[in-house]
């Protein structure tokens, strides 16, 4: 099995509340816990005066009120930044902007989303790694798949790559890490020398990567891009602050080799469908995360193992419920 991440998870939550977590930075964590969201989405406020509010989180209507409530009396939101456009991260955006005028900002609209087809479901046939179905016949998987990417959002401005928005005493850059989502952007905070990660870098597990959109390649060469960078710590939207984010990082890189290897190896005895695949080497994850878990190794199998020898088994482009296998080069 691959070995184990240096994660950072001890965080005190209290739903709603506003915790001044750096000179320059607050953070209010909107009440949706689950497996893919930590204890909740952190919305970070930067700035005093001239406030910029970094992912405003999911439809609550309680986290836009203590979002607002976070405010000091004269302070205004002059800034509304989206990291990427999942349901847990942009969908309040329209609700923030309606109470305090404010443009939003992001790299642009959802990009592809995966085809809503039944028949390709990745299904454990055990009740605690696949879940409840819902009332609509929707397992985990299908919810996340539908349900996840926020398609609504259009940016007010639209940021790339190296671009900069200020106020009173904050600059933020924008920096394109393209991997969990097309679109995804960290923000730096050049005063803090911190990184707003966003789900690109967390302390409390990797993050999922799926296609269409997601895209493993364009994801590692993402993290190598952090490594080229001076930030000195990272306030990821889920989970605490990460103050050794290079380590991080680099455990990051080589956990995915690890993975990749070990996909290899399952396949070494013949074709294999990811059912038989992720039990094998996620043994060491919970399987209420065996879902999720299915995830990369089939965004992996379209792009990343490809380039180590593996393909799908009768070719086509890669599907969940494919069988892969081992080709010659």
């Amino acid at each position: 099995m691959a070995g184990p991440l240096p994660f950072v998870r001890d965080l005190d939550v209290v739903y709603g509340r506003v915790d001044q977590v750096s000179p320059l930075v607050r953070r209010v964590i909107a009440e949706n816990p689950s497996k893919f969201t930590y204890l909740g989405t952190g919305t970070y406020l930067v700035g005093r005066g001239d406030v910029a509010v970094i992912d405003p989180g999911p439809l609550l209507d309680a986290h836009v009120d203590a979002i607002v409530a976070a405010l000091e009396p004269g302070e205004r939101v002059s800034h509304i930044l989206v990291t990427h456009t999942h349901s847990d991260h942009s969908p309040a955006a329209a609700p923030l902007q309606a109470r305090v005028d404010a443009p939003s900002h992001g790299y642009g609209p959802h990009g592809a989303v995966p085809s809503d087809d039944a028949d390709d479901r990745v299904v454990f046939g055990d009740p605690e790694a696949d879940g409840e179905p819902k009332k609509d016949g929707d397992t985990a998987e299908t919810k996340t798949l539908r349900e996840g990417a926020d398609t609504d959002f259009r940016p007010d401005v639209v940021l790339r790559d190296g671009d900069v928005v200020a106020g009173d005493g904050w600059t933020i850059e924008a920096v394109h890490t393209p991997g969990h989502t097309s679109n995804h952007l960290c923000y730096a905070l050049r005063e803090e020398a911190a990184l707003f990660s966003g789900d690109h870098v967390m302390g409390w597990s990797t993050s999922v990567i799926t296609p269409p959109d997601g895209d493993m390649v364009a994801f590692l060469d993402s993290l190598r891009l952090l490594l080229a960078r001076d930030d000195e710590s990272y306030w990821p939207t889920h989970g605490p602050q990460i103050t050794a984010p290079k380590d991080l990082v680099r455990a990051y890189l080589t956990h995915r080799e690890e993975r990749t290897a070990q996909v290899v190896a399952a396949l070494a005895d013949g074709p294999a469908t990811l059912i038989e695949i992720v039990p094998r080497i996620y043994a060491d994850v919970a399987k209420t995360l065996w879902v999720p878990a299915a995830l990369d190794p089939h965004a992996a199998f379209g792009d990343e193992l490809e380039e180590v020898g593996v393909g799908g088994h009768g070719g086509g482009p890669p599907k969940r419920t494919a069988r892969y296998e081992l080709v010659e080069r």
